[in-house]
């Protein structure tokens, strides 16, 4: 018996969601059916590329730049999807930054500017979220190893992940009594621009290639197949977990 996802109609939100991770999830939630809104900061260009993505499977793109820290601007882009789509089903933060330094040489700038991101952004959007969303939605989170492990200059990242991880938890338990299901992805490493801003980058990709039990690194398009999952109907009793997707690496020790 053949399974498939159907998301005919369904109306989703990604935020950082002009390349990488974000825009593969975007696509994958358009084959399946979502009109997508696409969040982006700086590169309109990529975000214009994801939209064309989204309308070639058929489906209604929207872009809208703001960054996701700046809780002041979100109305103005869920208003647009008010507008727009009339409801929201699917939200997915996916928007991240951060500074990747040693901790002994981070500043409180540098600390509250990669929270206030990865971290704070997720409770301001599902709260400007939960009024367009209906008893059988979904909000899923990206998160990465550096939440449960320690990496080299990651300190204030993967202290940030760890405390999205957490909220994530809060919410699914506050949320799930309304029909709406919280959970996060934790990605293995992948090669994204985001890796461009680690020094030791080759040797980051070369050693986890190699450790990884599944013989290669974890793709964006690994990632965005899991989001698909976590939002289908199959997931319906998956609440406030977090998934790894990294082809085994985490527990190779």
């Amino acid at each position: 018996m053949s399974v498939s996802i159907d998301l005919t109609g369904r109306k989703a939100l990604v935020t950082g969601g002009s390349r990488g991770i974000g825009r593969a999830i975007a696509v994958r939630l358009a084959q399946a059916g979502c009109d997508v809104a696409i969040n982006y900061l700086r590169n309109r260009a990529h975000a214009e590329e994801t939209a064309q993505a989204v309308e070639a499977c058929g489906r209604r793109a929207l872009m809208h730049k703001v960054n996701v820290a700046e809780e002041a601007r979100l109305p103005e882009m869920f208003g647009a999807i008010r507008e727009t789509f009339g409801r929201l089903d699917i939200l997915v933060s996916n928007a991240a930054s951060g500074v990747i330094k040693p901790a002994m040489e981070l500043t409180t700038r540098h600390w509250h500017w990669t929270m206030d991101i990865n971290a704070r952004a997720l409770l301001p959007l599902v709260q400007q979220a939960l009024p367009l969303m209906s008893d059988d939605s979904r909000v899923i989170a990206v998160s990465s190893l550096g939440a449960v492990r320690a990496i080299p200059n990651y300190a204030a990242v993967g202290a940030s992940k760890a405390a999205l991880e957490s909220l994530v938890r809060h919410l699914a338990v506050e949320l799930a009594p309304r029909g709406i299901r919280v959970n996060a992805i934790s990605a293995g490493v992948v090669d994204t621009d985001a890796l461009k801003h680690f020094s030791n980058r080759e040797q980051l990709l070369t050693e986890s290639a190699r450790r990884t039990p599944a013989g290669r690194l974890t793709e964006p398009q690994d990632v965005a197949d899991a989001a698909l999952f976590l939002v289908s109907p199959l997931a319906g009793m998956m609440v406030g977990q977090t998934i790894v997707v990294d082809g085994g690496y985490s527990i190779m020790g």
